[in-house]
């Protein structure tokens, strides 16, 4: 395995480890600024705004420099932000914070994918880059429960400068493994291929993709956003226990990524209907299970593998649409998943605000996951279309053939 590969993954963890560990620490920023869990709810919100703006953006503008350059300001913006997160002295600038290190994020992803597969031969790309993204699987089941204990024993701001500090090394691990000859792009950024890469936009399948990029994927962070004020109010758990629920939801997200991706080559539009229905179901039964600790510990990681066996074949589904211009398509889907967390952040806020209870935003989650389903049908649906149509167009004139040679038999006389 080539180091660079580690290095890239170094950063993967950082990313992913300050992404998601803020969801434990909602009750301690909000009771630092004194403002409600709902309102510091915005800082993933913002954190996910960040992600649809950055990943487009940022890819674009990196195409004209080295890949291995693009790569380490993407770190150092992704420090800064941090830095910034951890030493603010209003929630403004915390929020500032968030959507300074989040911007980093999409485009990390994007081009950290492509830099791993040229580091190794054709035939290990998959790998190479699933090597890269174990970083960020790895960090829900280490970092971001680390992250969760180290800011509620000694402070929520001293596990985002934990998370600086890994920006730091993987910052340093890149400068100094990933090779300076990989270069941004193939013309991407020229207006003959931006064009090309925009004309994706316009296969109504793309959209749908993207849709349900939103939807499924928001429809899991819906409840695990308040999963501490959940669990510690409606099942009873103590606040530290929030770290091990963590764990686990790590875990089911690692299964699940596994399984995604072994299936999402063979069968794809039905594991998404598998993974979409199931996750609808699961979300809508943790409004009741959130109320015992045991059922609410086994429904937390399907939840985790439910929502991110999604993601290899949403994020498939739009490569496979998108042809010879796939770059930007990649990173706004990228986008999209984080536009359905801020999505549903929001709207699991806005219920717990309107006083619907602890469990109400399962029932958000539940609504997005049977949406994005309704919509998957629909892509099947649409998919078929096409294909009858053409079976009809190659069975009609074979059809008319065969009645024109009956009417030609009926025409000529019989001899005796």
């Amino acid at each position: 395995m080539p180091l660079a590969l580690l290095a890239l993954a170094i950063g993967a963890f950082g990313i992913g480890t300050t992404e998601f560990v803020i969801m434990g620490l909602l009750p301690q920023v909000a009771g630092d600024f004194g403002v409600s869990v709902p309102t510091a709810g915005l800082l993933t919100t913002g954190y996910a705004l960040g992600v649809v703006v950055g990943a487009p953006l940022l890819a674009v503008l990196g195409t004209r420099i080295t890949r291995k350059r693009m790569l380490m300001l993407l770190m150092g913006l992704f420090i800064a932000g941090n830095l910034l997160t951890a030493l603010a002295p209003a929630f403004g600038l915390v929020l500032a914070g968030r959507i300074t290190a989040s911007l980093a994020h999409g485009a990390f992803f994007g081009i950290g994918s492509i830099v791993a597969a040229d580091l190794v031969a054709p035939q290990r790309k998959a790998g190479a880059i699933a090597m890269m993204f174990t970083g960020l699987t790895v960090a829900n089941v280490i970092g971001v429960p680390l992250g969760t204990l180290v800011g509620q024993q000694i402070g929520w701001r001293v596990t985002f400068l934990l998370v600086a500090v890994l920006g730091v090394a993987g910052l340093a691990g890149i400068a100094a493994l990933v090779p300076a000859d990989h270069r941004s792009g193939s013309g991407s950024g020229s207006g003959g291929g931006l064009r090309r890469e925009l004309a994706a936009f316009r296969n109504v399948q793309v959209v749908l993709a993207m849709l349900m990029t939103v939807l499924g994927f928001g429809g899991v962070f819906a409840a695990i956003t308040y999963i501490a004020p959940m669990m510690t109010e409606a099942a009873g758990y103590a606040e530290s226990s929030v770290t091990w629920l963590l764990v686990l939801f790590g875990l089911g997200m690692v299964a699940g990524n596994l399984v995604g991706g072994r299936y999402a080559d063979r069968r794809l539009m039905p594991m998404l209907f598998t993974t979409l229905g199931a996750l609808a179901v699961v979300l809508a039964l943790f409004s009741f299970t959130a109320h015992d600790k045991v059922l609410a510990a086994v429904t937390v990681p399907l939840i985790g593998a439910l929502g991110f066996a999604t993601v290899p074949p949403l994020q498939k589904r739009v490569l496979d649409q998108t042809g010879d211009a796939p770059t930007l398509a990649s990173a706004v889907n990228i986008g999209a998943f984080n536009l359905g967390n801020a999505l549903a952040a929001w709207l699991g806020g806005a219920v717990l605000t309107a006083g619907l209870g602890a469990t109400a935003p399962n029932w958000v989650g539940a609504l997005m996951a049977a949406a994005a389903l309704a919509l998957a049908l629909l892509s099947a649906a649409l998919e078929r279309r096409p294909a009858r149509g053409a079976a009809a167009a190659v069975s009609t004139p074979a059809s008319a053939s065969a009645s024109a040679s009956a009417s030609a038999q009926q025409r000529v006389p019989v001899s005796h």
